[in-house]
């Protein structure tokens, strides 16, 4: 009896120091796995810190270059006027002399050529690097970026047109080796012309859009300007670009104001319209191989051009817009009413029929003005009495005689 009660409490003691050490063991355990979170943690931001350490050194670098640039004595801009041989070239710097420099040893020698560009160093004038061709901004807004969206198949009644001006401007630049073929030089220039609102700029975004060749669009008026010699420069500029970019094709609208028959002339305008007219003749048809670069001119005044502008060699190809005939309006009206809910009961040669004399633009303008008609009097579509509607408003208050009277009487 005194031996059960002597080893009772051994089992207990046991027992609760097996539940103390399960308990620290516990303990620990969590602890540990606390610390080895931390420990993750710290070796994340470790790595942020490297990171950013590294960002920031790079930063530093590139500020610290920055600076040195902004401390170096600038460069003095010239242009190269005779090569004397490997090592001294003369040049003509922006302040008007020139002078007998030597050349840097990390300037390539086959770019020194006559009227390149270059900066020199300030203080013995050696040429340190040929800067590239530099063009007028005006020149280089000419540029088209992005492609009009316009395509033939949104061109009604020009079938042969349209062929013509692929044969001569896309056939040339996708498939030279044809003209090669048959032994004939392919056509330069294309000329379009007829009356107002027939599609001749139409047709040139359908051009630009076809084509991969680069373009580059001009007002005739924009090559007009106030000082002497400044259109002709421009001119200049702007076939340099379109060669240095070939293939490329360029379009001139209107060119009526620049190209009219140069006659005896008193003002310096019409002097400085003439020059710009005999550079656009020389870059044309002149001295120099043009290269592949193709030329659309467009105007509705024909008859004043002048002779040399429209002689084969500058404009191989005159292609007359005339006014659309009951098929060519038939064919527009079905283009510009592709997407409207026009009544099944219409008769769209009908309405072909009553525009006589109407242009493309015209019947643009009629489609948009029977969809207003419907829209005014709540149809779900457009009626026959809209399109009727508005051919009628346009052949009483749209005539162009009305605009005259109209105009004179406002201000009169």
């Amino acid at each position: 009896m005194s031996d059960s009660l002597k080893n009772f409490p051994e089992p207990q003691k046991g027992e609760d120091l097996y539940r103390y050490l399960l308990e620290r063991v516990t303990t620990l355990e969590d602890r540990n796995t606390e610390i080895r979170e931390q420990l993750r943690q710290l070796e994340a931001d470790k790595r942020y810190l490297e990171t950013q350490k590294v960002r920031y050194e790079r930063e530093v670098r590139k500020l610290k270059s920055e600076i040195e640039q902004m401390k170096s004595p600038p460069l003095v801009i010239g242009t190269v006027t005779d090569v004397i041989d490997a090592s001294r070239v003369v040049i003509r710097s922006s302040a008007g002399p020139r002078f007998l420099v030597g050349l840097s040893q990390n300037v390539d020698i086959e770019q020194i050529k006559p009227g390149a560009r270059c900066t020199l160093n300030q203080q013995s004038l050696a040429i340190v690097e040929i800067l590239p061709s530099n063009f007028d901004a005006q020149v280089y807004g000419m540029e088209v970026v992005d492609a009009p969206t316009e395509r033939y198949d949104d061109i009604g009644g020009l079938e042969r047109q349209v062929l013509e001006i692929q044969e001569s401007v896309e056939l040339p630049l996708k498939k030279p080796e044809l003209f090669k073929r048959i032994g004939i030089e392919p056509p330069k220039g294309v000329l379009l012309y007829g009356p107002p609102g027939t599609g001749k700029t139409l047709l040139a975004k359908a051009v630009a859009h076809e084509t991969e060749a680069h373009f580059l669009r001009v007002v005739g008026s924009e090559l007009v300007q106030k000082y002497i010699g400044e259109g002709a420069r421009l001119v200049r500029e702007l076939f340099e670009l379109a060669k240095k970019k070939s293939p490329s094709i360029i379009f001139i609208d209107e060119i009526d104001a620049i190209g009219a028959s140069r006659t005896e002339s008193n003002t310096s305008g019409d002097r400085e319209v003439h020059r710009t007219l005999m550079q656009l003749l020389a870059e044309m048809d002149g001295f120099g191989n043009r290269g592949d670069v193709r030329i659309i001119g467009a105007t509705n005044r024909i008859d004043i051009l002048d002779k040399a502008l429209l002689r084969p060699g500058r404009f191989d190809r005159i292609i007359e817009i005339p006014l659309p005939d009951v098929e060519g309006r038939l064919s527009i009206l079905k283009i510009h009413t592709g997407g409207m809910h026009l009544d099944p009961s219409i008769d769209l040669r009908e309405i072909a029929q009553k525009t006589e004399g109407r242009n493309g633009a015209d019947l643009r303008a009629i489609t948009m003005e029977a969809g207003m008609f419907a829209i005014r009097s709540d149809h779900e579509t457009v009626t026959r009495d809209d399109l009727l509607k508005a051919i009628e408003k346009f052949s009483g208050e749209l005539e162009r005689g009305t605009f005259s009277g109209a105009a004179g009487a406002m201000f009169a």
